[in-house]
């Protein structure tokens, strides 16, 4: 038996080309559908493409002409903007506010637990039109609830300034998800620091300053980095309940990329406005990462 015949009969050979033939089939999907277009959407971006024509070659033009002269970019800018600044706390804030609720020992427990998480497992495309019609003039329960008050009901997303807003308490709808995670991140806090408190006399506010708040920094710095994340990218709200609008309102950035892509056929210029996003998103992460020596606290590291 030869030594080539020897490598390919061992054991250790065997259990290699089983292990590879078993994720080929990711590794093609993966090629496919994620790495291929993204290497795709890059070189696309220094080309000037509407689907219908050859691309031609376009350099740097369009991430000039993005900064420089595309109005409509730099509204969706600061759309997307403004809506991660306010959306992104305030979830957190209920989110870990319903966490230490649902962390308590009350009756039916399970049930709001689930109640509270279940908006979190309709899709985007549903839950949009939900609110669409949970905000409709007329027949809208939120109308509605208001005149039960004796209040006058709005047009809340044909109304200018009211519109963004509107969206923002609709992402609210998704605070299970964080929830969650900070309930998981309550219920493995080490007992015996709040034993060690309630001997030296602490109060509720000060052993959630002084031992919660840090003990969950990890939580709330994975939440609020996919928070920021998820809000950057916002794309299903807008496009099904207000197109953008009115007066674009609630262009977001996303939203804008959909339309050049896929309205205007601007494939070219839709690819460049995805790698600016990706930058936003990955500027914004790296920045965050690093703050988080900070104030993050892990048990057993340094802060």
């Amino acid at each position: 038996m030869t030594p080539h015949s020897n490598f390919w009969q061992s054991r250790r050979v065997r259990d290699a080309i089983v292990a590879y033939a078993f994720i080929l089939p990711w590794v093609i999907g993966f090629i496919l559908f994620v790495g291929g277009p993204i290497v795709a959407s890059f070189v696309l971006s220094f080309f000037r493409w509407k689907m219908i024509a050859p691309p031609k070659f376009f350099g740097l033009t369009h991430y000039i002409n993005m900064v420089t002269t595309d109005e409509l970019f730099r509204i969706s800018i600061w759309v997307t903007f403004k809506f991660v600044i306010i959306s992104v706390p305030v979830s957190q804030v209920l989110a870990l506010g319903l966490a230490l609720l649902l962390n308590q020992r009350i009756r039916g427990l399970g049930f709001w637990r689930s109640a509270f998480y279940l908006p979190a497992v309709v899709s985007g495309v549903a839950g949009s039109v939900i609110w669409v019609w949970m905000y409709h003039v007329e027949l809208g329960i939120v109308n509605n609830g208001l005149a039960l008050m004796g209040l006058e009901g709005r047009n809340w997303l044909y109304d200018r300034e009211l519109v963004l807003g509107s969206l923002i308490v609709k992402s609210l709808w998704n605070i299970g998800i964080p929830m969650v995670i900070y309930l998981a991140a309550l219920q493995g806090m080490p007992q015996q620091l709040y034993e060690a408190a309630d001997i030296d006399g602490s109060g509720e506010v000060s052993k959630f300053f002084a031992i919660t708040l840090p003990m969950l920094s990890p939580a709330i710095f994975f939440n609020v980095v996919m928070g920021i994340i998820a809000s950057v990218q916002t794309f299903a709200e807008p496009y099904v309940m207000t197109g953008g609008g009115p007066d674009n309102a609630t262009l977001f950035l996303g939203l804008h990329l959909y339309q050049n892509a896929f309205h205007y056929l601007k494939m070219g210029y839709a690819s460049a406005m995805a790698w600016i996003m990706f930058l936003l998103i990955f500027g914004l992460t790296v920045f965050q990462f690093g703050l988080a020596g900070r104030w993050v606290y892990y048990e057993g590291g340094a802060r």
